[in-house]
């Protein structure tokens, strides 16, 4: 006899939800980033995935002494070297059908208005480990999308050994 519950479970994890048909995934190319398109990729099989990087302007940026950073005129060479590298990093990453999107800037910025251009129903981000002072300091990417996000975002945390992200 066929079980209904995992009948109805089977054709849940199918198919995407009808309100998840357009979903950014934010890609920064660490392990928590793979993982988040990993779960999206195997939660929503029928929706349409755009792969969103954004190489971050602040690499040109130095620290001051009073804890900030302080702007630096955009070095075009070392930018336009890393965005050929992300290029090609993104093309292993891309599975057929799925589309990608690359851009210098802010990140969280950068993936807000990708998601608001594309018209994304969800936007999908790994989090990562980050130690206090790090955090204090930085924030959380993760944390910055999901306050300022207009749409849902799912945020994957990825496991380890050792029950820490």
């Amino acid at each position: 006899m066929i079980d209904p519950t995992q009948s109805a479970l089977n054709a849940a994890t199918t198919t995407a939800p009808a309100g998840f048909q357009r979903i950014v995934v934010g890609v920064d190319f660490s392990e928590s980033s793979s993982h988040a398109l990993t779960t999206a990729r195997s939660r929503f099989p029928g929706a349409t995935l755009r792969l969103v990087h954004v190489t971050d302007a602040r690499v040109t940026a130095a620290p001051d002494l009073m804890g900030g950073v302080t702007a630096a005129m955009p070095d075009p060479t070392l930018l336009h070297t890393l965005e050929d590298a992300d290029a090609a990093r993104m093309q292993g990453v891309a599975q057929a059908g799925e589309e990608t999107e690359l851009m210098v800037g802010d990140p969280v910025t950068g993936l807000l208005e990708a998601a608001g251009r594309w018209n994304a129903d969800l936007i999908v981000v790994g989090t990562h480990a980050q130690g206090a002072l790090e955090h204090f300091f930085l924030g959380s990417t993760a944390e910055k999308v999901v306050a300022r996000s207009p749409i849902p975002v799912l945020t994957v945390r990825r496991r380890t050994g050792s029950g820490r992200e």
